[in-house]
């Protein structure tokens, strides 16, 4: 079962990365919608590996993913010294991978420093508080930023090199399943074990030698990694980063409801939850846009209700008899 499970996968993979080859796709309402649907799982990802794998609830993935799509933007615009020195080296454009791991880095960063005195402190409710603050603290920080960042206008970047969606895809769909591949591999290793263990029982893990704080904080910067590479990528789309577009509580909110319709702590649920969710809210707002919130909000209380473990863990009648 798992081999064909496999097999599948593969092949919605292969569909998805021909299907910008079929005419008339990528001038289609489809083709963006599945590109802002890679953007949301990507997100939702970076959120199971610290809170459905790590058991730490993190409100603050907004922050990391506009502080990736800050630094994309800074440096892809030239703006400020740093960006003049970084645009004399030779890039890729689209994409530039040196770009983006460099806003992946920034945001993992900013995680370790301020998952340190949180995590150490702080479990539960309280850490999910304090991070939310966090996040809320880097948006008044880049309003008031200046020159820096822009201030409420924020950062323009360049627009003269786009001529397709079809880069996009294939980079959102490429990171979708690397980021998937990525944390299936790690949660194989002996690291992933080590994490899996804190979150069932902290102490147990602490008395067993783990050292909890590290693998924690890891797990935090990893998953703000993987939120800064989603910034990264919303930059290189929409092209001029503000405070309220990028650290909007919509990048931290939707990505956690997606992972927990999907099924939290398994690889494939964030990508089911990215796509259906993202369905609901996208349909429900061309369709109905006076009631796409009670839609939403109808069908996220019917999947807590009817759903609980998530789309994920499913499984056929034949399979459960």
């Amino acid at each position: 079962m798992f081999a064909q499970n496999r097999i599948w996968l593969a092949a919605a993979v292969v569909v998805l990365a021909l299907l910008p080859l079929w005419p008339g796709v990528i001038d289609s309402y489809a083709f963006s919608f599945l590109f802002f649907v890679f953007v949301y799982a990507i997100l939702a990802q970076g959120w199971n590996l610290i809170a459905g794998f790590g058991g730490q609830i993190s409100l603050g993935s907004h922050a990391f993913f506009g502080l990736g799509a800050y630094t994309t933007a800074i440096l892809w615009s030239g703006n400020y010294l740093w960006g003049s020195l970084y645009q004399a080296f030779p890039r890729i454009y689209y994409f530039d991978p040196v770009t983006m791991v460099l806003s992946g880095l920034v945001a993992a960063l900013a995680a370790a420093l301020i998952g340190l005195p949180l995590l150490s402190k702080l479990r539960g409710d309280y850490f999910a508080l304090g991070t939310l603050g966090f996040g809320e603290i880097v948006k008044v920080m880049f309003v008031n930023g200046g020159d820096f960042t822009g201030g409420a206008f924020g950062v323009v970047a360049p627009s003269s090199t786009f001529e397709t969606l079809m880069p996009h895809y294939w980079t959102g769909l490429g990171l979708t399943v690397g980021t998937a591949l990525a944390i299936g591999w790690l949660m194989r290793s002996r690291y992933g074990l080590a994490l899996i263990a804190v979150r069932d029982d902290e102490m147990a893990a602490s008395a067993n030698g783990i050292d909890t704080l590290k693998v924690k904080v890891a797990a935090f910067a990893a998953s703000a990694f993987i939120a800064g590479l989603a910034g990264s990528l919303y930059t290189y789309y929409i092209f001029h980063v503000g405070p309220d577009s990028v650290f909007s509580l919509d990048w931290m909110l939707l990505p956690l409801m997606m992972t927990v319709v999907g099924g939290t702590g398994t690889l494939l649920g964030p990508i089911l939850g990215a796509f259906v969710m993202y369905a609901v809210f996208d349909l429900a707002r061309i369709f109905v846009p006076d009631y796409h919130p009670i839609i939403s909000g109808l069908t996220i209380i019917l999947a807590m209700l009817y759903l609980p473990k998530g789309l994920a863990r499913l499984r056929p009648a034949a399979a459960r008899a």
